[in-house]
C-alpha cells in the first residue's frame, strides 16, 4: 500500500505529516545537543573533583602515602579521571554522529520535500487551467445554443407572418442557420475541452499526484529510518565506551580490594613505635626515716621523670662519651683502669656521677607542645642561597645533582671530542685532496672545539672535586667520576669517598679504652639519612643540638614516636632536634 493510491485526495494531510516529521528530527537533534552539554559538564565536574582531591604530595613528606588505603584512594581518583575522559568521548561522538549528521540530512530532506510539493502544485495548477478552459467553452456553447434557438424561432415566426416580405423571411432563415452553425462549433469546442480535461484529470489523479505522494512517502520513510538510526546511535555511542568505563569501575573495585588493613596497621606501628619500655612502679620514699635528702636526690633509683632530669642537666653537654668529649674528658693517664678500683671519672661523688650518666641516656622532652607548635609556625623565612656547587641542598641530594651534572658534562664533552676527531679527519682529507676544500676554513671550528673541550674538562674537574667533597661526608659512599684522556676516550674512575668525620684517636688515651667501650661503640653509628632544617632551633635543653634554618645534618636515629630525631654534624657533634622542624630523607 502506498500514499498515491490510498491517500490520493489527502494532499493537505500529507503536507502536514511530512512537515511534522521534519520537526521531530529537529527536536531530536536539539535533545541530543542538550544531552551532549550535560555530558561535557559532567565530565568537567568529574575532572575538577579528581584534581581537587588528587593534590600531588611527595611520599617522602607524607608518611600516610605508604598506606594501602591512601594509595587506593589515589587509584580511585585516577580511574575517575579516566571515567571523565570517556564521558567526554560520549559527548563528542553524539555531536559528530547524531547532531551534525542529522542536521545535514535534515536540510537535504527539506529541499527534497519542497521540490515534490512544487511538482504537485504545478500539476494542480495545470489541471485547474484546463478546467477553466472547459468551463469557458461550456458556457460559450450554452450561450451560442440559446441564441441559435432564438434565431430559429424568429425565422419560423417570420415565415408564418403574412405581413413579412420574402426578403425578411430569407434573412431570418439565414440568421437562424448562422446561429445554428456557431452553436455547433461551440458544441464541438466544448466537447474537445471536456475530453482534454478528462484526460488531464485522469493523468493528475492516477499518475502525477500518486507519483508525487509516493515520493513524499519514500522521503518520510527515509526520514524515519534515519531517525531510528539516530536513536540506536544514541545508545550505541555509550555502549562503545562501556568496556573502558567497566575497566575504570573494575579499577575502583580493585583499588578497594587492595586495601590491607593489617598491613596499614603494621606501617603505622613501624612509623610511630618508640621502642621504650613501659614505666615501672614509682617507689615509695619514706621521709619519716630521716633519709638524707641530698643522697636521695643523687641515688641510683628510678628518676622522678624526664622533666626533672632535663632541669638538673640543663646547660650541660649531652654526649659526654662522644669521641670529641673523650679527648677533652677528665680522664688522665695517671688514672687506674676499671679493674675494681675507682676511675677518676667518678670523682668525689660516685653516686652523683652515675645519676648524671643515667640522665645522659634519657632523650629530651618538649616541655609544652603548644609552645613548640607556636614556635613552629613563626620561623625565620629566609631561604638558603642557591649555589653552583649545590651546597644549599642536603648531602644526598647534592651528590645526586653533582653526579647528574657530571653526566651531562661528560655527554657534552664526548660530543665535542667526536666533533674534534671529525674535523681532524676532514682537515687531513682537505690537505691530501685540495680540490675537495681548503683546510684553513676549518681552523676556526677546530679552535672553537678545542676551547670547548678545555672548558668542559675544567668544569668536569671542578664538579669532580665537589663530588669528592660531598661523597666524603657520610658513610662509606662509593661514586664514579667521568674523565677523558687525551684521545677523548671515556673512562669511569671509582673512588672511595668515605672517611671518618672525627680525628684519629690520641695515643695517650688507650689506657681507658676498655672502660669507654662499656658506654659507646668505638666507631660512631653510620648515618641512616639526611635532614634539612626548615626552622631554627636553639637547642637549649640538655641533649639537644642547635641548628639554623637550611642547615644539613646527618640522621643517626629515627624518631621513635616521641617527636625527637637524633642527628650529627660533620664535626661529630650529636644531639636531638624536633622532628617537625626538619625535612628528612632516609637512605634507600
Amino acid at each position: 500500500m502506498d500514499w498515491g493510491t490510498e491517500l490520493w485526495d489527502q494532499y493537505d494531510t500529507i503536507e502536514k505529516h511530512t512537515q511534522t516529521g521534519l520537526e521531530l528530527v529537529e527536536k531530536y537533534v536539539k535533545f541530543v545537543k542538550e544531552r551532549t552539554e550535560i555530558e561535557q559538564n559532567y565530565a568537567k565536574q568529574l575532572r575538577n573533583l579528581s584534581k581537587k582531591y588528587n593534590q600531588k604530595r611527595s611520599s617522602k613528606d607524607e608518611p600516610e602515602c605508604r598506606l594501602s588505603s591512601y594509595q587506593s584512594f589515589l587509584d580511585i581518583l585516577n580511574e575517575m579521571n579516566d571515567y571523565a575522559g570517556q564521558r567526554e568521548l560520549i559527548a563528542e561522538n553524539l555531536m559528530m554522529n547524531i547532531c551534525i549528521d542529522l542536521t545535514k540530512y535534515l536540510q537535504e530532506l527539506k529541499q527534497e520535500r519542497k521540490t515534490y510539493l512544487m511538482e504537485a502544485k504545478r500539476a494542480q495548477q495545470s489541471l485547474e487551467s484546463t478546467y477553466k478552459q472547459l468551463d469557458s467553452s461550456k458556457k460559450r456553447f450554452e450561450r451560442e445554443w440559446r441564441e441559435a434557438e432564438r434565431a430559429a424561432q424568429h425565422a419560423e415566426k417570420t415565415d408564418l407572418d403574412i405581413n413579412a416580405t420574402k426578403a425578411d423571411v430569407e434573412k431570418a432563415k439565414q440568421q437562424a442557420h448562422f446561429k445554428a452553425q456557431t452553436a455547433e462549433e461551440s458544441k464541438n469546442d466544448y466537447a474537445s475541452q471536456l475530453q482534454k480535461y478528462n484526460k488531464e484529470q485522469n493523468q493528475f489523479y492516477f499518475n502525477d499526484i500518486p507519483l508525487v505522494f509516493n515520493k513524499l512517502q519514500d522521503l518520510d520513510e527515509r526520514r524515519i529510518r534515519k531517525l531510528a538510526q539516530g536513536y540506536i546511535l544514541f545508545s550505541d555511542t555509550e555502549k562503545q565506551v562501556m568496556p573502558i568505563i567497566g575497566k575504570c569501575l573494575e579499577g575502583i573495585t580493585k583499588a578497594g580490594a587492595n586495601v590491607n588493613e593489617k598491613n596499614d596497621a603494621m606501617i603505622v606501628i613501624e612509623q610511630n613505635k618508640s621502642g621504650f619500655e613501659r614505666p615501672g612502679d614509682v617507689e615509695f620514699e619514706d621521709y619519716s626515716q630521716g633519709i638524707n635528702r641530698a643522697s636521695s636526690d643523687s641515688s641510683l633509683g628510678t628518676p622522678k621523670g624526664p622533666m626533672d632530669l632535663l632541669g638538673r642537666n640543663k646547660g650541660k653537654n649531652f654526649w659526654l662519651f662522644s669521641r670529641k668529649s673523650k679527648l677533652s674528658s677528665t680522664l688522665t693517664p695517671d688514672a687506674s683502669p676499671p679493674n675494681g678500683s675507682h676511675s677518676p671519672k667518678f670523682g668525689r661523688d660516685p653516686l652523683s656521677y652515675c645519676l648524671k650518666e643515667i640522665n645522659k641516656t634519657v632523650k629530651p622532652r618538649i616541655s609544652s607542645f603548644k609552645t613548640l607548635r607556636r614556635s613552629k609556625f613563626t620561623p625565620d623565612k629566609t631561604m638558603p642561597t642557591v649555589t653552583e656547587d649545590f651546597g644549599h641542598l642536603p648531602p644526598e641530594q647534592r651528590r645526586k645533582r653533582l653526579q647528574q651534572k657530571l653526566e651531562e658534562i661528560s655527554k657534552e664533552l664526548q660530543k665535542e671530542v667526536d666533533q674534534s676527531e671529525a674535523l681532524g679527519k676532514m682537515k687531513d682529507v682537505y690537505e691530501k685532496n685540495p680540490q675537495m676544500g681548503d683546510p684553513a676554513t676549518l681552523a676556526s671550528q677546530i679552535s672553537q672545539t678545542s676551547q670547548n673541550i678545555d672548558r668542559l674538562k675544567g668544569e668536569m674537574s671542578k664538579y669532580e672535586n665537589w663530588l669528592t667533597e660531598a661523597g666524603a661526608r657520610g658513610d662509606s659512599t662509593r661514586y664514579k667520576t667521568y674523565t677523558f684522556n687525551d684521545n677523548g676516550a671515556h673512562d669511569a674512575l671509582s673512588a672511595d669517598g668515605a672517611h671518618s668525620d672525627e680525628s684519629p684517636p690520641d695515643p695517650s688515651q688507650p689506657i681507658y679504652a676498655e672502660f669507654d667501650d662499656d658506654f659507646e661503640d668505638e666507631e660512631p653509628a653510620a648515618p641512616i639519612g639526611r635532614c634539612t632544617a626548615m626552622y631554627s632551633f636553639p637547642g637549649a635543653s640538655e641533649g639537644t643540638i642547635a641548628m639554623k634554618e637550611g642547615e644539613v645534618l646527618a640522621v643517626v636515629e629515627e624518631d621513635k614516636g616521641d617527636g625527637w630525631t637524633r642527628v650529627r654534624r660533620n664535626n661529630g657533634d650529636e644531639g636531638y632536634i624536633p622532628t617537625s622542624y626538619v625535612s628528612i630523607t632516609l637512605n634507600k
